[in-house]
């Protein structure tokens, strides 16, 4: 049998637009949107500033290289992919995968970066961004909990593959070049937990997509990454989960067996990509359907702050020990405070949703609602290991004696380009650039197909003088 990243490769080369499903389609068109209001936002902020400072001042005037976003500066490759992932982690609206990945932070600067280099077309930006997508979270997806129970970060960990590939891909590479290419992430791929935990600021995707750009470069000059670099003796999943057999030592659901072989199964047939979830707060992804979820109960039986005694949700048990169980640094289940998730259930109960900018607006929190600051002590996380992710049960007990449930899906911030178009124009006040400019970027990525050149999106950021 072909290695894995063989089977891969094999299919990311053989994949067309033509065979992406309209879901997927739209999902990719909704996730670069999400993204590039990210950088929109995220260039205002000291981080986002900072990235782009230091890329600036170590790399302008390049001759051949790509853009910094909103900034316009000419780098290299690598250091635009960086600043641009920095700013889309600063801006706070990120997407998620399994709680702990937001891989359209490192997927969509690559991506982007591959599309100038390649002056692709929006049909092939998409179907890099798919493959990029898809690759990535299938490697992923079962070793998540585990990664990070060795002291690994999952989001930048497996951060790499996927803009390596969605690179590889728009750049038109052959199959010995996409395999070496995933090869050559199993040897840059790093990440780590201790920082954070010690009082610094960890190094993330933005350093996962730099040493993506080195991977596709050193891809496309001949390196040979190597055959069996994913599931060898020596190779990438047992060095990040321990070994290459499966096993598990924590799980989102409790089961600690898996196998490698699942990775590549129905392949371009089941989407895990359409698995992503759009994290429309700025907060943590878990907590977002505290806050919509809430509100939605609280409206269809007409309940009011002043209503309720207490509520309660049963949540997955991974959602209460940030980051991992073995090197909790937030425990959510023990914590009443303003950014835990009983504070985003109250939110949802007192205003019947969030404000999009607040992270921008009022980080302190100094215009939290007293409603809000009071009810989530009466707020209680319930760990469950058989919850599924981001499908919290909410209960609220009324200060008559009766009580209403809502059981999530997980599945709320799983939504269509539409959709995505209608809550994401709620950030335009917080952007650099008017908002007739935002509007042309939104229909630019609703007509991405029919583009001639999808780094476009890439000028549209840009601040007019």
């Amino acid at each position: 049998m072909a290695s894995l990243s063989r089977q891969l490769a094999q299919w990311v080369v053989g994949l067309r637009y033509e065979d992406l499903p309209p879901e997927v389609v739209d999902r990719a068109k909704g996730v670069t949107l999400h993204g590039l209001a990210s950088v929109l936002l995220g260039s205002l902020t000291p981080g986002g500033r900072q990235a782009v400072k230091l890329i600036s001042d170590e790399e302008a005037g390049v001759k051949h290289g790509a853009t910094i976003m909103v900034d316009g500066a000419r780098v290299t490759r690598g250091g635009a992919a960086f600043a641009n992932a920095e700013m889309a982690m600063a801006g706070g609206k990120w997407d998620t995968f399994r709680m702990l990945t937001h891989p359209g932070t490192s997927i969509i600067p690559g991506a982007f970066v591959a599309a100038e280099t390649a002056s692709a077309s929006g049909r092939d930006f998409l179907t890099g961004l798919a493959a990029g997508y898809e690759v990535m979270e299938r490697m992923a997806a079962d070793f998540i909990p585990t990664v990070m129970a060795r002291g690994f970060h999952s989001g930048v960990v497996f951060g790499i593959f996927g803009p390596a590939v969605a690179a590889a891909k728009i750049m038109g590479f052959t199959e010995d070049q996409v395999n070496s290419t995933i090869a050559l992430c199993a040897s840059l791929a790093a990440g780590n937990l201790e920082g954070a935990r010690s009082g610094g600021r960890a190094l993330r995707e933005g350093a996962a997509v730099r040493n993506a750009m080195l991977a596709v470069a050193l891809a496309r000059q001949g390196h040979v990454g190597g055959e069996t670099v994913l599931e060898g003796d020596a190779g990438f999943y047992h060095a990040y989960a321990g070994n290459n057999q499966g096993r598990l030592t924590h799980s989102f659901v409790g089961d600690t067996q898996t196998s490698l072989d699942k990775i590549t199964v129905a392949l371009g047939k089941n989407w895990m990509f359409l698995e992503t979830l759009y994290r429309i707060y700025s907060t943590a992804g878990y907590n977002i359907a505290h806050v919509d979820v809430t509100a939605k109960l609280c409206e269809e039986h007409d309940i009011a702050y002043k209503d309720v005694e207490r509520v309660e949700a049963v949540v997955n048990w991974l959602e209460t020990q940030y980051p991992s169980p073995a090197f909790p640094s937030r425990r959510e289940d023990l914590e009443s405070r303003p950014g835990s998730t009983a504070y985003y259930a109250a939110y949802g109960v007192v205003k019947r949703g969030f404000p999009v900018l607040k992270a921008q607006v009022d980080p302190a929190g100094a215009d939290d609602p007293p409603e809000v600051l009071d009810l989530m002590k009466r707020v209680t996380l319930i760990p469950s290991h058989t919850m599924t992710l981001f499908g919290p049960r909410i209960t609220i007990f009324t200060r008559d004696g009766k009580s209403y449930t809502k059981q999530s899906t997980g599945r709320e911030f799983i939504w269509t380009f539409a959709e995505e178009t209608r809550r994401i124009r709620d950030v335009i006040p917080g952007l650099p650039i008017p908002a007739a400019q935002f509007e042309e970027i939104i229909a630019t990525c609703r007509d991405l197909d029919r583009q001639d050149r999808a780094d476009r999106l890439v000028q549209l950021t840009l601040k007019k003088a």
